[in-house]
């Protein structure tokens, strides 16, 4: 096991997410039928973000990153922003998103880190 130097935004989808989802329609989502909301959040995602020495400092990292993350999560489903919310806002994304933020992160992995950069 290793300690890594990352400290972890967990985010879950709240219902309003699920239900913007299921408002895409198949051609759109994929989805042959709705997704409950238990589904999504079984999924979830792991943000990293540089390691911050306390949990006081780490409170920073969902102001400072909600729209990228947000703007990911949207894109999952809807890849060219036509169907999107008009106004993101951190408001909006909270209503939309549960967050935690994890201060340690530790590799259980025996295989090395793999990193791609996607485009924003």
């Amino acid at each position: 096991m290793k300690l890594i130097n990352r400290s972890a935004i967990m985010v879950l989808p709240r219902q309003p997410y699920a239900d913007w989802v299921n408002g895409l329609g198949p051609e759109v989502s994929g989805l042959d039928h709705p997704m409950e909301l238990e589904a999504h959040r079984r999924e979830g995602r792991v943000y990293l973000v540089d390691e911050q020495e306390d949990a006081l400092a780490l409170e920073t990292a969902v102001p400072e990153n909600w729209r990228q993350i947000f703007e990911n999560e949207l894109a999952a489903w809807d890849q060219f922003a036509d169907a999107w919310p008009g106004s993101l806002s951190e408001a909006l994304f909270r209503d939309w998103f549960e967050t935690r933020e994890l201060l340690l992160a530790f590799d259980l992995g025996s295989e090395l880190l793999m990193t791609a950069e996607l485009e924003d």
